[in-house]
């Protein structure tokens, strides 16, 4: 039986000896130092950004998804010392209007760097607004096209706004400025016009506000029924929050709401693509709730115009139809006496004929000239009845309606009294509490402030005691005066002057004979 033998050799034997990853790493730097010893201008898209608020670094990711924009066929960290951060950030976000975040393809000029520990990154040096502005350009007009070739740029446009929206939907966030601002001037309008509004909250800056912003839309447009319009307000942001309004998503769920949308997002220099696709574009949230009360005041006016209208033709009406009943019962008074003195000239001309004929006959005929004149009697009056119970008919008609009209005005005038009053005694209940308020810390800084000088009296009473000159002659004190005085120097004597000196248990007076002068020391 054959056998096998195997020789085992190393293999780093036939090369070099090996070298630790350190090592490694080190030759990758120092040949990538040559290789690329100089600065690159880059073109790329920010995926992820990272700014260190405590050291001042921003620390990106940056991808390049080629011709197509789909695949990522490169990716490398980068890194913006805090030395050129706050510059260029400021700097190019003043020329944008926006500030560096992901999603935006920038051109900037960058070293290679290669560190042993944490591998190949770029370090930034500089970066041209200018190619990101054209770029954003260039995604907003394709923005519009594909909206326009979709039919929604003009389609929010076309719906028709009722004449009176008073049921709104709300798209903002809760704790934004401008909705409290809207919302304020809506609730406090001078006409007192209610409005019914409800919230449905959303992020409104920022990278997350599409996908918000659609879901609070596709929500309102599942119960379209329940309001008359949609408004989409934000405010108290900067400049730099409005690129979330250019995105399609937003654009393309206001050009498909069952709804018309009213904007105010808050800036006055440029519009948004969400503007443009809007129904009604206004400024501000405050704008758009002026813009709503004015809608609501010209329709009122409209509506008190048209009852005026309404009651002056009624009137007129009234005034014509009388006139025509008039002339109508006049000409059939003036018809009636005609056609009688007509048959009494015929009754009387067959008469004076008939002289011949029976009696009978005449009577007949007689008979039937009194029938006929009773029937149009009849007739006449029939005629007048239905004219006067048509007439008041339409009298009691338009009474109705304009008792009506009356009582409504008249219960939203109670209403609006009632709104009043509650205020006031709202107003007057609050302006009581603070007056309490304001009584009872005065009366606890009155009461304290007493205290205090209760305090400084009680001090000042015992340091006038302590220093009172019988309490000083009882602990072995003397007071000397002359003529009643008290002196405190030998100059305030003179020799064969009498001076009383007094003690605790009597007084001595005596003569001065001489004066000694102590030396100061």
């Amino acid at each position: 039986m054959s056998q096998l033998f195997f020789r085992q050799t190393n293999v780093y034997e036939e090369f070099q000896t090996p070298l630790s990853l350190f090592e490694l790493h080190q030759q990758i730097r120092e040949e990538l130092e040559v290789a690329f010893p100089e600065t690159y201008w880059v073109v790329a898209e920010i995926a992820q950004i990272s700014p260190d608020r405590r050291k001042g670094h921003c620390y990106l990711t940056l991808v390049d998804k080629g011709d197509d924009a789909r695949n990522v066929v490169a990716q490398t960290r980068a890194t913006i010392w805090s030395a050129r951060f706050a510059m260029l950030g400021r700097f190019f976000e003043d020329k944008t209007g926006q500030p560096l975040k992901a999603g935006l393809k920038i051109l900037f000029q960058a070293s290679v760097r290669f560190h042993e520990l944490y591998g190949l990154s770029l370090d930034i040096h500089n970066i041209d607004p200018n190619y990101t502005i054209g770029d954003l350009a260039r995604q907003r007009q394709e923005t519009i096209k594909r909206l326009e070739a979709e039919g929604l740029l003009t389609a929010n446009k076309e719906l028709e706004l009722p004449e009176v929206p008073q049921r709104l939907a709300i798209v903002s966030s809760a704790t934004a400025a401008g909705y409290q601002d809207f919302i304020h001037q809506l609730q406090n309008n001078s006409y007192g016009y209610s409005f019914h509004t409800t919230l449905f909250p959303a992020t409104v800056q920022g990278n997350d506000a599409p996908a918000s912003v659609n879901k609070a839309m596709a929500l309102i447009a599942k119960y379209s029924e329940r309001f008359d319009a949609i408004v989409m307000i934000r405010g108290g942001g900067s400049q730099t929050d409005l690129s979330c309004f250019d995105d399609y998503t937003i654009a393309a769920a206001i050009g498909n709401s069952p709804l018309p949308v009213l904007t105010g997002i808050g800036h006055e220099r440029d519009e948004s693509i969400a503007d443009l696709v809007a129904h009604t574009r206004l400024k501000t949230p405050t704008a758009v709730a002026t813009f709503l009360i004015d809608r609501f005041r010209s329709s009122e006016e409209y509506t008190e115009g048209l009852y005026d209208s309404i009651r002056m033709f009624t009137a007129q009406q009234l005034k014509l139809t009388e006139d025509r009943l008039e002339r109508l019962q006049l000409s059939i008074s003036n018809n009636t006496k005609d056609f009688l003195q007509e048959g009494r000239e015929l009754l009387e001309t067959l008469s004076r004929g008939l002289l011949v004929k029976p009696k009978a006959y005449l009577n007949t005929q007689q008979h039937s000239v009194s029938d006929l004149e009773r029937d149009i009697k009849a007739n006449t009056k029939d005629l007048l009845h239905t004219r006067e119970r048509h007439l008041s008919e339409l009298s009691v008609c338009v009474e109705g309606k304009a008792q009506r009209y009356l009582h409504l005005k008249e219960h939203e005038l109670n209403t609006l009294s009632h709104c009043v009053e509650t205020e006031v005694k709202e107003s007057i209940k609050l302006k009581q509490i603070s007056f309490t308020k304001q009584r009872d810390k005065l009366e606890f800084t009155t009461a304290r402030k007493l205290q205090t000088e209760q305090h400084r009296l009680k001090l000042i009473e015992a340091s006038i005691k302590a220093n009172d000159p019988e309490r000083l002659l009882l602990r072995g004190y003397t007071l000397t005066l002359v003529n009643g005085r008290i002196i405190k120097s030998i100059s305030q004597v003179q020799p064969d002057d009498v001076i009383e000196t007094r003690m605790q248990d009597g007084t001595i007076h005596s003569i001065v004979v001489n004066k000694d002068t102590h030396d100061t020391l």
